[in-house]
C-alpha cells in the first residue's frame, strides 16, 4: 500500500493520491491529456517513452502498468527518444552536444515537447515512487 491512504478522488490509485488535492490533481490531469492528445507524437510512442522513464524512475505503479518498453523498433526516432529518455532519467544532464544530436531526429517545437513530457512523466513518476505507490492490482478490493 502507499504510505498515505488514498483519497476518494480519482479513478487510478495515482489520481487517488493526487486526490488530496483535488485542483491540482484536475491540472495535473488536464496536463496529462494535452500530451496524449497532441498531434506532435502518436500516444504509443509517448507510451513507450513512459515506460522508459519508469524503471529508471522506480515507480512500481508505473513500471508494472506495462513493463518495460519495446526493444525491436525500427523507428529511429522512438529508438533516439527512449536513449535520450533513460539518460534524462539517470543524470537529468542535458547537455548542448545532447540538444545538438535530438535536432537530427525532432524540429525544434517536437524536441520541447519531448523535454516536456519527460520532466512531466518523472514528476508524475516520483510522486508515486516517493509515495510508495505499488502496482494497481494492490488496490482492487
Amino acid at each position: 500500500m502507499a504510505l498515505i491512504q488514498l483519497s476518494d478522488c480519482g479513478s487510478s490509485p495515482f489520481e487517488r493520491l493526487l486526490g488530496h488535492a483535488p485542483k491540482i490533481l484536475e491540472d495535473w490531469s488536464r496536463l496529462e491529456s494535452g500530451f496524449f492528445q497532441s498531434s506532435t507524437f502518436n500516444p504509443d510512442f509517448l507510451e513507450q517513452v513512459r515506460r522508459a522513464l519508469a524503471f529508471n524512475n522506480q515507480c512500481q505503479y508505473c513500471m508494472a502498468k506495462a513493463g518495460p518498453p519495446d526493444q525491436n523498433s525500427g523507428d529511429n526516432r522512438l529508438i533516439e527518444a527512449l536513449r535520450f529518455a533513460n539518460k534524462f532519467s539517470i543524470s537529468n544532464l542535458v547537455d548542448e552536444k545532447e540538444i545538438v544530436r535530438l535536432k537530427s531526429y525532432f524540429s525544434e517545437a517536437e524536441l520541447v515537447e519531448l523535454i516536456a513530457f519527460c520532466s512531466f512523466i518523472s514528476a508524475s513518476q516520483r510522486v508515486g515512487a516517493v509515495l510508495g505507490l505499488k502496482e494497481a492490482s494492490v488496490y482492487i478490493k
